[in-house]
C-alpha cells in the first residue's frame, strides 16, 4: 500500500492544487516501512492525479481539494482524504490506526449517533460543487499554467496573493486544481494578460449547507470535553476518512460542528496575471 500526502516543511500542505511536494509512504502490516519525497512538477507537467497513478499511490491525503481534481482521482483508483492538517508523519499513523486527528485532542469517533455519514460534509474539502457541471473549454485546458494572483474579498481585505510569497502557482487549468471560476477565467488568457474577475460561491467554494451543520452528545465522543469553541478538529466519515469541521457551540452536554468550507458563501475577487503557459 502507498499513501501520499500534500507535503510542505514536514507538514500537510493545504491546497492540493498548489503543492510542489508529495511525500510518499509504503506501508505493509499497517505500518509505515519507507517514505520519499516526489515532485509535483516532473518531465511532461502532467496533471496531479496522472502523476500519483503512475506512482501507484493507493491513498491520497491532502487539506483542501476541488471537485475535479476529486473526480480524477477516483477515476484513477485513488482513495481520497480531504481536509487534513498537521504534521505529515502524525496523519499517517493517525489514518494507519484509524484515529480521528485533531489539533492537541484525540476525538475518538466511531460512534452511532454521530457519524458524518448522516451529514453532508461534501463542502468540507474544498469542493465548489460535486453535481455535474460542463466542462471548461479553452486553449489553455490541460496545459500546466503558471499565474500570479491577488484574492480579496467585497470589502478589500487581500486574504491571499502570490506576489507576496514571491512565487508564481503552477497548475493544470481544467482538471480540477483550480476553484471553477479561477480555471474557466485562465482557460482564455493571454500570456502576460491580467485579468480582474468576481466570482460569486458557486464559482469558488459554493453556498453554506445547512446540513453541514449538526450537534453531538458529548459523551458519545471520548476527547470532546477538551475542545473548545473556536477549535478546528477532524471527524471520520463512514468511510474512515478525516472530515474537517469547526466547533461553533458548546454546552456542558452537546457540542455542535460546522462542516462547511470557511470559504463557503463568500463572494471571491481575484486579479490574475497569466506568467506562463507549458504545454
Amino acid at each position: 500500500m502507498k499513501i501520499a500526502v500534500t507535503y510542505n516543511n514536514g507538514e500537510i500542505f493545504e491546497h492540493f492544487g498548489h503543492t510542489e511536494t508529495f511525500k510518499i509512504y509504503e506501508v505493509q502490516d499497517g505500518k509505515v516501512i519507507s517514505s520519499e519525497i516526489l515532485t509535483s512538477n516532473g518531465s511532461g507537467h502532467e496533471a496531479l492525479a496522472s502523476l500519483l497513478a503512475e506512482k501507484k499511490i493507493d491513498v491520497l491525503i491532502c487539506g483542501g481539494i476541488g471537485g475535479g481534481a476529486q473526480a480524477a482521482l477516483e477515476a484513477c483508483g485513488i482513495e481520497l482524504c480531504a481536509g487534513a492538517s498537521g504534521k505529515a508523519d502524525d496523519v499517517v499513523e493517525a489514518y494507519l490506526r484509524g484515529e480521528l486527528v485533531n489539533t492537541g485532542a484525540n476525538c475518538d469517533h466511531h460512534g452511532e449517533e454521530h457519524d458524518c455519514s448522516e451529514h453532508d460534509c461534501s463542502s468540507c474539502s474544498g469542493c465548489s460543487g460535486c453535481h455535474s457541471e460542463p466542462a471548461i473549454t479553452g486553449k489553455n485546458v490541460g496545459k500546466t499554467c503558471r499565474t500570479h494572483y491577488r484574492g480579496t474579498f467585497n470589502d478589500g481585505t487581500q486574504f491571499d496573493s502570490s506576489y507576496d510569497r514571491g512565487e508564481p502557482l503552477e497548475f493544470v487549468c481544467g482538471v480540477g486544481m483550480m476553484i471553477r471560476g479561477y480555471d474557466a477565467a485562465v482557460a482564455n488568457m493571454e500570456v502576460g494578460e491580467t485579468l480582474e474577475i468576481h466570482l460569486m460561491p458557486e464559482e469558488a467554494y459554493g453556498e453554506i449547507n445547512p446540513d453541514a451543520i449538526f450537534t453531538a452528545e458529548i459523551e458519545n465522543m471520548p476527547g470532546a470535553e477538551d475542545v473548545e469553541v473556536g477549535q478546528q478538529v477532524f471527524l471520520q466519515n463512514m468511510y474512515g476518512r478525516p472530515v474537517p469541521v469547526k466547533v461553533i457551540a458548546k454546552d456542558e452536554k452537546t457540542i455542535t460542528f460546522d462542516a462547511n468550507h470557511e470559504m463557503a458563501g463568500k463572494e471571491l475577487n481575484f486579479t490574475i496575471e497569466l506568467v506562463e503557459v507549458l504545454d
